[in-house]
C-alpha cells in the first residue's frame, strides 16, 4: 500500500492524498461505509459504488469470525470474493466490539475472552489470532488489536490500558510479520492510538506506534462519551506526532460536523455507522441541515431530499413520498434513507478534498458547518 500526500490547505492541516491498494485507490479524505457482517445495511454493492461512489468499506472481525466463520471465508477465497465487493476493504480488530460486552468478557495479558452475543459461547480474542482471522477475511487493511476503554475513564486505568494495548501491539506485529497473505494481494496492519483523554497518554502512545514504520496509523478510543471539543483536542495532540507521509484513520466518528473539524486537524479516513443507522430511523443528512423526516411538516413538502441535487435518491424520490414510506413502515424507506445519507457523506469529503485542493478550504468549512448544524 501506498500513499501520496497531495495537497495541504493553507492555514489548516487539512489534507488531500490519494492511497493505492491492491484493490484500487482511495481518494482522501475519504468516508468508508460500515459493512459489520460483509455488507452495508440495506444498500446493494452496486449501489454504493455507482450511486453514492464508495471507495472502501469496513467489515467487522469479531461478527465475520462469529458468522460464516473463517472456514466459510477462506472456501470462499475472502471477503471480496464472498461478498462480490471488488475495492478495498478495510477491517476493525474486533476489541471496540468485545470491550463493549462488559459484563460477558475479561481482559487478561493473554487477550479477551468473551461470550458470542448470537448464542452464548466462549471465546477467546489474543493479539496472535485476531490477525490470523483477519489474514482469512483477506482485507485490504487490518487493525491492531487494542483495548478500548471508556472516554470518562480514569487516569490510572488509561494508563493500565494503553501499557496493555501497546504489549498486544508488539505481538500484532510480530504474528504480521510472521505470516502471509492468504489471497495473493498485500494487507497492511494498522496501529492504535489510544490513551482516553489524557494528552501525555496520547503523546506517548502516538510516538509509540511509529516504531513498527506501519503504512498508515489509526486514532481510537474517541466519540465514546467524551464532549467533542475533548476529541478535536485529542486530534490535534496526535497528528501533531503521526508522520505526515502516512494516511490518519479516525475510527468510528462521527457527525458530518465532527468529519469536517477532524478533516481540518489532518484526518484522512473515517468510518460511522450513522449514516445508516440514523437513516433507519428517518433522520437524513442534507446540505442545508438535518431533517427528521418522520415530522408532520414533510407531508405535502415534493421537492428532493437535499436541494442541492448531488445525491441519487433527490432526482427520484421527494420528503412526502420518503415521509409516506417512513409511517407505512416500508422497507424502501430505510434503503432510500440509508443510501442518501451514505451518498451525502461521501459528497461531502469529497467536496472537502475538492475545496483543499483549490485552496478554499478554510473559506468553505466554517459555512458548511454552519448549514450542516441547522435542524431543518
Amino acid at each position: 500500500m501506498t500513499f501520496d500526500l497531495q495537497h495541504t490547505a493553507p492555514g489548516t492541516r487539512a489534507r488531500a492524498g490519494l492511497i493505492m491498494t491492491d484493490h484500487g485507490p482511495i481518494e482522501t479524505p475519504i468516508f468508508m461505509p460500515v459493512g459489520t457482517v460483509g455488507s452495508v445495511k440495506g444498500i446493494f454493492h452496486r449501489d454504493l459504488k455507482n450511486e453514492a461512489g464508495a471507495q472502501i468499506i469496513l467489515a467487522n472481525t469479531y461478527h465475520l469470525y462469529l458468522r460464516p466463520g473463517t472456514t466459510i471465508l477462506e472456501q470462499a477465497g475472502g471477503i471480496h470474493r464472498f461478498s462480490a465487493w471488488d475495492r478495498p476493504v478495510l477491517t476493525d480488530s474486533g476489541g471496540f466490539q468485545v470491550f463493549s460486552l462488559e459484563a460477558n468478557r475479561k481482559i487478561t495479558e493473554e487477550g479477551c475472552r468473551f461470550s458470542s452475543h448470537i448464542d452464548g459461547s466462549k471465546h477467546l480474542f489474543t493479539p496472535e489470532n485476531v490477525i490470523d482471522t483477519q489474514r482469512s477475511i483477506g482485507a485490504d487493511i487490518m487493525m491492531a488489536f487494542d483495548e478500548c476503554p471508556s472516554g470518562t475513564a480514569e487516569y490510572d486505568y488509561a494508563a493500565k490500558s494503553l501499557a496493555l494495548t501497546n504489549r498486544w501491539l508488539e505481538r500484532c506485529f510480530a504474528r504480521y510479520r510472521q505470516t502471509q497473505p492468504k489471497y495473493g494481494y498485500y494487507q497492511s496492519l494498522f496501529p492504535i492510538v489510544q490513551g482516553c483523554t489524557y494528552p501525555d497518554l496520547r503523546e506517548k502512545s502516538a510516538r509509540f506506534v511509529q516504531q513498527f514504520g506501519a503504512d498508515g496509523y489509526a486514532i481510537g478510543g474517541l466519540a465514546v462519551g467524551e464532549p467533542a471539543e475533548t476529541m478535536y483536542e485529542m486530534i490535534e495532540v496526535v497528528n501533531a506526532i503521526l508522520p505526515t507521509d502516512k494516511p490518519r484513520y479516525l475510527m468510528g466518528v462521527g457527525t458530518p460536523v465532527n468529519l469536517l473539524e477532524a478533516i481540518d486537524r489532518g484526518v484522512d479516513m473515517f468510518d460511522c455507522v450513522m449514516p445508516t443507522r440514523n437513516g433507519r430511523n428517518g433522520m437524513l443528512f442534507t446540505s442545508e441541515g438535518v431533517i427528521n423526516i418522520k415530522n408532520l411538516k414533510w407531508r405535502d413538502d415534493f421537492s428532493p431530499i437535499d436541494p442541492m441535487g448531488h445525491c441519487f435518491v433527490d432526482t427520484a424520490y421527494s420528503k412526502a413520498y420518503l415521509r409516506h414510506l417512513v409511517i407505512a413502515g416500508e422497507m424502501l424507506a430505510a434503503q432510500i434513507a440509508s443510501l442518501h445519507n451514505v451518498a451525502f457523506y461521501l459528497w461531502l469529503v469529497a467536496e472537502a478534498r475538492r475545496h483543499i485542493l483549490d485552496g478554499s478550504f478554510a473559506e468553505w468549512k466554517p459555512v458548511m458547518i454552519e448549514r450542516l448544524s441547522r435542524r431543518l
